[in-house]
């Protein structure tokens, strides 16, 4: 099994002693933990880990304080409580004509990482093969190692647009025996790629082809921006997978509450009883004074959804002006909260070393990309900067990065 960079941030014990299992050795301290401890250690502006820096709607916050005040305290019904689950089917018919019974068919988790972690777990057989598109979340290579799977990455590649995209023939290599599903994540973090129509209906024909499932994170799915090659638009919607779609999402990024880890999955019963019968055995339950506040803010008016799209957009904009004016070669990004930049023209040549000096140099951090590929090559001079933050750090970090 490829075992990828995450051993490559931290010093990770490998010897015969060390009492963790061998197929989590390769995976130290995330890098998003490293660079924002650096970040606070060095009192640099964090443009790393991606959460904003101001609070989310003020209904959702006032539905958290009143569930708080009013005895939601205690565990709340395993698969989520009935009015969180009936507000996402709801939002899913509302915005992507997708059909789930909130009994049964929808699933409320610790955050999009265990929906997808539990998905893996339970799907998954020791040997079997998750298709995956590096550069990849890290949780992910995590979640297929602890499973006993094998990862097989197909390469997402800058193109002569400035944006990301993957060779079909490289695509269709990595289906094979013993392929179990396919891993996707779109609009794509760290790349900020939206999947375009044709690369879905590639990818969706290609399951149909072999019988295997699919596992969409969809985190960004309000955070398409209005210069993207296309909308966002679900797996599940396609012709042949809804059947065989487990499908993701979570408040966190959408409504700026990254700390309160309310996710869920939506897919076919079968599969969701699965995710369900492994998850009850991580977590069981979480956040229940939350989840009628994540309840609330799903049924806000579209004009949220359309103004926090455009106000990430005008930051992303602000960003990537400050970076390419800092020197930067920096890659289209169509969603998500993150913009990429080549650090080529700086004169670096390891995104790592690069990342780890920024904060002395100039009191900057942003993330490495190349510690979310398996071909390490393949990402070593890219580096990702976060956007969600407010107008007037993303100044401040430019006007350091400038100074450098």
């Amino acid at each position: 099994m490829p075992l990828g960079n995450a051993a490559r941030l931290t010093d990770v014990t490998t010897t015969d002693a060390d009492p963790l299992v061998h197929r989590m050795r390769p995976f130290g301290t995330t890098i998003f933990a490293e660079m924002s401890a650096l970040a606070t250690r060095t009192g640099a502006v964090n443009l790393g880990q991606g959460f904003p820096d101001t609070d989310g709607p003020a209904e959702m916050l006032a539905a958290a304080a009143a569930a708080l005040a009013d005895g939601h305290n205690q565990y709340p019904p395993g698969p989520g409580i009935p009015a969180l689950r009936s507000a996402v089917a709801d939002h899913q018919r509302r915005f992507w004509g997708l059909d789930y019974e909130p009994d049964g068919e929808v699933l409320i988790t610790a955050g999009a990482t265990e929906a997808i972690a539990a998905a893996i777990l339970a799907l998954c057989e020791p040997g079997d093969e998750v298709i995956c598109f590096e550069p990849y979340y890290d949780s992910y290579a995590a979640s297929v190692a602890l499973a006993g799977a094998v990862r097989r990455p197909v390469t997402l590649r800058p193109t002569d647009d400035g944006g990301f995209g993957f060779d079909p023939d490289e695509l269709r290599a990595a289906f094979g025996p013993r392929t179990r599903l396919v891993l996707l994540n779109s609009p794509h973090n760290p790349t900020g790629k939206v999947f375009t129509a044709g690369e879905l209906a590639l990818i969706a024909g290609l399951c149909r082809e072999h019988d295997v499932y699919a596992v969409t994170d969809e985190v960004y799915e309000h955070l398409v921006f209005t210069d993207a090659s296309g909308p966002h638009i679900p797996l599940a919607t396609l012709p042949g997978m809804r059947e065989r779609t487990l499908r993701v999402s979570s408040a966190g990024k959408t409504f700026s509450c990254t700390g309160w880890k309310i996710g869920w999955a939506s897919g076919p019963r079968a599969l969701v009883s699965a995710v369900l019968r492994v998850k009850q055995f991580l977590t069981f339950v979480n956040g229940a004074p939350l989840q009628p506040a994540v309840a609330v803010a799903l049924a806000l008016p579209d004009s949220y959804f359309e103004e926090f799209r455009a106000g990430l957009q005008a930051r992303r904009d602000r960003l990537t002006a400050g970076l390419a004016d800092a020197g930067f070669a920096v890659l289209r990004s169509e969603g998500t909260y993150f913009v990429t930049a080549d650090i080529t023209a700086l004169g670096g040549d390891d995104g790592v070393e690069f990342c780890r000096s920024l904060p002395a140099r100039c009191g900057v951090v942003a993330v490495p990309t190349q510690v979310f590929y398996d071909d390490a090559d393949a990402g070593r001079r890219l580096v990702r900067f976060a956007f969600c933050k407010r107008p007037e750090v993303l100044d401040e970090a430019v006007r350091r990065l400038r100074a450098s």
